[in-house]
């Protein structure tokens, strides 16, 4: 029996070395400048603003990904986005299960406050997080964001709910 309640101990012990390095690099990160491709990091602060006329977003279609901060809460993450006709957009998909809405919350939030910091490149934008539901720009937009990334977004994927589309727009 206590070679039994041992190997309980050791085990138990074994077990928490990873949740507490994991939990340590969570919090880390949070109280960091950004996020990183795991953890939701703290508020963008390094770079310059932007200050001037709107800039030609095409050249986000050139760049993976970019850094995506709300106001409320001042959470950043690392996120996908496109240009098309323009403007800037910002996406979140699985929204539609519960498992989704649990995972990615900044969508909710963006919803209710879309007041935003991007970072590209080292420049931060303050934006306004507009969300889409429907239009006519809607194919033109999914038709972007397939042709970047391996995503199946629809139109019809943004219409139903399944997939939360935000125009990052000026603030203003």
């Amino acid at each position: 029996m206590k070679i039994f309640k041992n190997l309980i101990i050791v085990i138990l012990c074994l077990l928490l070395i990873p949740i507490t390095a994991v939990s340590t690099a969570a919090v880390k990160q949070r109280l960091s400048d950004g996020s990183n491709f795991v953890f939701s990091g703290g508020p963008l602060i390094d770079g310059d603003l932007h200050s001037g006329p709107e800039p030609d977003w095409r050249f986000v279609n050139d760049i993976p990904t970019i850094e995506l901060q709300l106001l409320d809460p001042p959470a950043s993450r690392t996120i996908w986005t496109v240009e098309h006709a323009g403007k800037l957009y910002v996406w979140s998909g699985y929204m539609g299960s519960a498992v989704g809405r649990m995972w990615k919350q900044w969508p909710v939030q963006a919803e209710a406050d879309g007041r935003a910091v991007i970072r590209i490149n080292g420049v931060r934008y303050e934006r306004n997080l507009r969300r889409i539901q429907s239009g006519p720009a809607l194919d033109g937009i999914t038709a972007a964001i397939t042709g970047k990334y391996p995503s199946r977004t629809t139109a019809a994927a943004v219409e139903n709910g399944d997939v939360w589309l935000f125009e990052a727009a000026p603030r203003g």
